[in-house]
Parts: C-alpha cells; structure tokens; sequence
C-alpha cells in the first residue's frame, strides 16, 4: 500500500480493521496498544507518551512503544493503522496531507502563531470536517494535538561563509527535508533546494556532507546532537510545527466509553505535558548552542513570511484548502 491509494481504496481497508479489529479487544484481558513513531526515547513526545500517557491507560491497556522507526518506518505509519496493523501513532499534518490535500493549510508556513494557537484550533469546530474525513476515509482518529516547537534552519557551514538574512541566501543550499509534497513545498517557499530524507539518516548526511542543512525545533537539533555537525541555526520560526496522536479508529470503537474517556484524558495530559517542557527546552537551548560553538541568529523574518505565504497562495496547496478555514484560523490567533 502507497500514499497514493485512492480513498475508496482506503475507506474499504478501513472498514475492514474495524471489522477485524473490534472482537480482539473484547477477547483480551487488555487492549495492546503499540506506538510506533520515528523519534527517539529521549525526545519530549516520547517523554509525554511514556511518563503521562502509558500510566493513565495502564488499567485496562498495554501501551507497547516502539521509537526510532524500528516497527515501521517513516511515513508508513497510518497505512499500518489503516490495515490494521497498528494500533498507533505520533503522526504530522504533512503526512496526512499526502492523503488528504485539504490538511496542507496546518503545515503552511506561518499559518499557526503559537503553540497555543495550535490547541485553539485543533479544538474548534473547523477541524471537526477534517478529523471525520481522517476517521471515515482512513480509520484513524486524532486524539489531540501536541506542539512540535518553531522549526528553524540549520546549516553545516559557518556563518562566515554563507550568512542567511533572507530567502534568497538559501538558493542552492540543499536542505534536508521530509519526503513528502508539503515538506518539499515548504523548503523551495524558504528559497531552499529541498533534499527528501529519512530523519534517521540526517546525523550522517550532514556530516559527509550530502546535505548542507536541516530545519526542526531546537529541541530536536539538541536531541538529535545535529549541533556537532553544524555550525549555525538561523532563527527563521517558519513554522510552528506540531503532531497529532493518532489511533486506530478500530481499536477506539472497541473500547467501552470509559475507556474512551480515559485515553482522551490521557492524550490530552500527554499532549499538554510535552508542550510546556518543549515550550520551557526552547527558552534555555539558544545559549547551549552558541556554548557549542554555533551562530544563534535571527534573520530577516518579515522578508521570510512574505516569500513563504505569497508561494502557498500562488501554489495549488492553497486551491484545495476549504473556503473561510482560513480566515478561521486566523482568527483564532487573536
């Protein structure tokens, strides 16, 4: 199965893990919830996951994560759930995107203001027509929403030779991005040459050299020691990036409402305990990296947002984002 199948095609192996899915959950002592996700045990979604959310369900499920992409590789997650394969995931608007087009607005570029602005809209009543399609189409349902952190560009070479004020500073640099349309959309918004890659291949490709660069928040640049391999972060904050905790519709449906209850609960104070300690990580982490040796500088933002928004309403991502959602969402930023 590919991000290319159709959504009937998708709608019908839904249906079908649902039917699969729901007696196994009965039958057990406990309901086998495996994780699986691209990110490492230290990382502060899997701190989340493991610290609030596997502890809360603990009654009457098994959460069995699995980190580093060693049960399912990255981007083959939520056709694993689809089919019945997976019970969970940590997934992106990105992904979901290459399912669903109308999900490129939530991965635009400086479209969600804040990580608070990112719970108020996850919450309103304008998602609800994208969480039925994700749950109807694909059998996966979004149980809350946690904040990723503002992704910032990251180059390999000082800022002494290559110093990036504005979006024409990055022509031909290539920067590592995740494969995917919107991912790749959004390096050539930034005035980048955009290079698909495994995240679990970035350490080594930024050492020898293959790519020039990477964005993520500076809490995955410090998780993922990308900092030994780089000389400087430029404080772009082009997108506040986030990830949905994703479940199988199947295994949801077969829980009692209690249950149900609980796992919401437990997402939600998941969600939430990973947002505050990645919030109070990307106040501390811009002073370990210039301690490391790398330039900490803010380029022309303003310059940045005009490029990168005048690219996605000029582009056909934006031709397929519902009429007012928008404008919605701006609103919600206040």
């Amino acid at each position: 199965m590919t991000a290319t199948l159709t959504r009937r095609t998708l709608l019908s192996v839904a249906t079908a893990a649902l039917a699969a899915g729901a007696a196994p959950a009965f039958a057990q002592d406990k309901i086998r919830l495996r994780l699986s996700a691209v990110q490492s045990e230290t990382d502060q979604r899997s701190v989340a996951m493991l610290e609030k959310f596997g502890p809360m369900v603990a009654d009457f499920a098994d959460f069995e994560p699995h980190w580093n992409g060693t049960l399912f590789q990255q981007g083959t997650e939520l056709e694993a759930i689809a089919s019945g394969d997976l019970e969970m995931s940590i997934t992106s608007a990105q992904e979901l995107a290459t399912f669903f087009p109308e999900f490129s607005i939530f991965t635009a570029g400086y479209v969600h203001q804040s990580a608070e602005h990112q719970v108020k809209v996850f919450n309103d009543p304008l998602m609800d027509p994208f969480k039925q399609k994700v749950a109807d189409e694909l059998g996966v349902k979004l149980l809350s929403v946690m904040y990723l952190g503002r992704r910032q560009v990251n180059l390999r070479m000082p800022k002494s030779e290559r110093a990036v004020m504005t979006p024409a500073d990055l022509a031909g640099v290539n920067l590592r991005m995740p494969g995917s349309d919107a991912w790749q959309f959004l390096g050539r918004a930034l005035g980048a040459n955009p290079t698909p890659m495994a995240f679990t291949e970035v350490y080594t490709a930024l050492q020898t050299g293959a790519v020039d660069g990477q964005d993520n928040p500076l809490p995955t640049v410090v998780d993922a020691k990308f900092y030994e391999v780089t000389k400087q972060i430029i404080l772009t904050s082009h997108l506040v990036d986030l990830n949905y905790i994703a479940l199988s519709k199947a295994a949801w449906d077969a829980m009692s409402a209690e249950q149900q209850a609980k796992v919401q609960e437990a997402a939600d104070a998941a969600a939430e305990f990973g947002r505050q300690n990645q919030l109070a990580k990307e106040g501390e982490l811009v002073s370990f990296l210039e301690g490391q040796g790398l330039d900490v500088y803010e380029p022309d933002v303003a310059a940045f947002r005009d490029h990168v928004q005048k690219a996605y309403l000029e582009s056909d991502f934006a031709s397929s984002w519902p009429a007012g959602v928008l404008d919605q969402i701006n609103a919600l930023g206040g």
